[in-house]
């Protein structure tokens, strides 16, 4: 066979590559390379949405890093529900999964229960927890001090904001718990009793069966839930919306954050920033900032997945 024939041949099965690969192709151009590309110029441009957008240089970086007073906290927020809402999440989703693996009768209601709240949607589901939790007239403070406990202010509490977000998130647990049960499921029996009869207790059980064989969805749980606590944005703002009592009408304006910024998130910040302030090359900034952020967690994650798996060693 000549060269040129062989050539020819190479061509015609990489062309046949590229016509499979397409759609997806088109898909990751359209969908998020051009976004980003975007993204990146905007973040070197003066751009108010409204005039051509002119180039700025590093402006909009030193703006937001040295000169916008609210990025930090949105930024330290950010990290503290990454770390804190992430990882309760999981071991609370991983606990009820377990539990319900482990009832005997009545498995259909309690799954029932704990899934349905996933189902709220989030805006109803926050302004519900916010007149929960209300200082003054909510049920739950109402409760607390009726058994002598000190009643935390709760949304309206810079300190207990946070936590606040934190029991609405776990309380919307379906999700991880309907997860976290096939998985579990999924482990065979028969290690399980081969651990029994190794004399292992429920704890070695668990950590040297169950863990490993689990991990992959553990990972995939933690994984998914750092990106969409990055994408943080509709609970804290209704939430410091409803516990502010701001009434916002037509023409004006509600900083995010309430109260002191402690529900400030950087996804807010874009929204503030861009559609609010018309200032899309600071906007495209925190974007960038968000990106490379869920990236860095992703990678730390992927590269520490191993030690999920070699937990029992």
């Amino acid at each position: 066979m000549s060269t040129v024939t062989l050539a020819a041949k190479r061509r015609r099965a990489a062309l046949r590559t590229i016509a499979f690969l397409s759609p997806w192709l088109i898909g990751f151009a359209v969908f998020f390379a051009y976004p980003l590309l975007s993204t990146v110029y905007f973040s070197f441009m003066h751009y108010d949405g409204f005039r051509p957008p002119t180039w700025s240089g590093t402006k909009n970086w030193t703006y937001v890093f040295e000169h916008y007073p609210f990025f930090w906290p949105a930024l330290r927020n950010t990290l503290w529900l990454v770390l804190v809402m992430v990882t309760l999440r999981v071991l609370f989703g991983l606990g009820v999964g377990l539990l319900i693996t482990r009832i005997r009768t009545g498995t259909g209601v309690f799954r029932t229960l704990f899934y349905l709240p996933y189902l709220a949607p989030p805006v109803a589901a926050t302004m519900a927890f916010a007149f929960l939790l209300n200082p003054g007239t909510g049920p739950v403070n109402s409760l607390l001090e009726k058994v002598g406990v000190p009643a935390p202010g709760w949304f309206n509490d810079p300190a207990w904001s946070k936590p606040a977000l934190t029991l609405l998130a776990l309380w919307g647990i379906g999700d991880l718990m309907v997860i976290f049960m096939a998985a579990l499921l999924d482990v065979p029996k028969e290690q399980y009793e081969a651990a029994e009869l190794d004399g292992a207790s429920a704890w070695q059980r668990f950590r040297y069966v169950t863990l490993p064989n689990i991990s992959p969805i553990v990972m995939f749980a933690v994984v998914t839930g750092v990106i969409q606590t990055m994408q943080y944005y509709t609970q804290p703002l209704v939430a410091g919306k409803v516990a502010s009592g701001v009434i916002q009408g037509a023409g004006t304006m509600f900083e995010p954050g309430y109260p002191e910024h402690s529900t400030l998130t950087l996804p807010q910040l874009v929204y503030n920033l861009g559609f609010q302030r018309f200032d899309y090359g600071s906007a495209c900034v925190v974007a960038l900032v968000l990106f490379a952020l869920s990236m860095a967690f992703t990678a730390l994650l992927m590269r520490r997945r191993g030690g999920l798996i070699q937990a029992g060693d």
